[in-house]
C-alpha cells in the first residue's frame, strides 16, 4: 500500500487511520488535513463506519478456528508492514454469505488501486462492499425512482416491476471520485447498482456490448461475478450480483419505467 505524502490522503490512508493501522509517522499530517477538510472528515467517517460494522458483526459471527488462528497471528505483522503491503481478506474458507461481506467490508480499498480514473472492472468490486446507510425510500410523485440521485441521475425504484428491493446504500471514494451505491435484494440474493459522479469511466477492451430497449449496455465478469455497465447522462452505472444471470442485470439496468426513469 502505498501512502502519497504531502498531499491529500488517500482512501487507503484514510482506512488505516480508521482501523488504527495508520503509521504514527504519517497521522499527525493526516489528521491536521481532516481538520481542515469537511469533506475528509466525512469520508473518515465514513471508513470508521465500515470498521465498526466489520467488529460488530466479527462479534457475532463464528469463523473456522483455523482461519482465526491465522487472522490473529498476522494481525501485528500486517499493522507493522501497513506502509508496504496491501491489506489482505481473509475470506477464504469463511462459512456463510455474512461472514463473506464482512470480509469484504475489510478491504477499505480497491486491490490494483492506482493513480487516474478507475476503470470499470476496478470499480466493479464497490458492488460487493456491505451497506453502511439506510435503502433510499421512493420518490413522492414518481413510485419509479427512489429518493437519491448522483449528480441529478435517480436511482429506480424497482420493486413494483421486478421485485427487487432497495436494502441499503453506500458512499465511497475511489481515486477522488465519489461513488453512490444502493443495493436491492430479492429472494435472498443482492445486487449493487453503483453511479459515479464525474466523467464516464474507462470500459474493458474485452467486454460484450449489447443494446436494450436502446440503451447500450457492455458485459463483464469480474471476480467470477457477472457485472453490466452503462451510461445515463454521461456517468457510469455499474450493475453486479453474485448468482445474478446477466439476462437480469440486462432487464434491470436498461428498465425506463416508461420514460419516468431517465437516461
Amino acid at each position: 500500500m502505498r501512502f502519497t505524502r504531502k498531499s491529500e490522503p488517500r482512501e487507503e490512508e484514510l482506512a488505516a487511520l480508521a482501523d488504527g493501522s495508520l503509521p504514527p509517522e504519517r497521522r499527525p499530517e493526516v489528521e491536521a488535513m481532516i481538520a481542515r477538510s469537511p469533506e475528509l472528515a466525512l469520508r473518515l467517517e465514513e471508513q470508521r463506519r465500515a470498521v465498526d460494522l466489520v467488529r460488530g458483526a466479527a462479534a457475532t459471527i463464528e469463523a473456522p478456528a483455523g482461519l482465526r488462528t491465522r487472522v490473529e497471528r498476522d494481525r501485528p505483522a500486517r499493522t507493522a508492514r501497513a506502509p508496504r503491503t496491501r491489506r489482505r481478506v481473509w475470506a477464504a474458507g469463511l462459512a456463510g454469505a455474512a461472514v463473506a461481506a464482512v470480509a469484504l467490508a475489510l478491504v477499505l480499498t480497491l486491490p490494483g488501486n492506482v493513480p487516474g480514473a478507475p476503470s470499470v472492472a476496478e470499480a466493479a468490486v464497490l458492488t460487493t462492499r456491505p451497506p453502511t446507510e439506510p435503502a433510499p425510500p421512493p420518490k413522492p410523485g414518481t413510485p419509479t425512482l427512489l429518493a437519491r440521485a448522483v449528480d441529478g441521475v435517480p436511482y429506480p425504484n424497482w420493486t413494483a416491476k421486478f421485485g427487487w428491493k432497495a436494502v441499503g446504500s453506500r458512499v465511497d471514494t475511489l481515486d477522488g471520485r465519489r461513488a453512490t451505491t444502493v443495493y436491492y435484494a430479492k429472494n435472498g440474493r443482492r445486487i449493487g447498482y453503483t453511479i459515479f459522479a464525474g466523467s464516464p469511466l474507462d470500459v474493458p477492451e474485452d467486454a460484450v456490448h449489447v443494446v436494450r430497449e436502446g440503451t447500450d449496455l457492455s458485459l463483464l465478469t469480474v471476480d467470477g461475478r457477472p457485472v453490466v455497465t452503462w451510461l445515463r447522462s454521461g456517468h457510469t452505472c455499474i450493475l453486479s450480483g453474485a448468482g445474478v444471470p446477466k439476462p437480469i442485470l440486462e432487464k434491470l439496468a436498461a428498465w425506463n419505467g416508461k420514460g419516468t426513469v431517465p437516461f
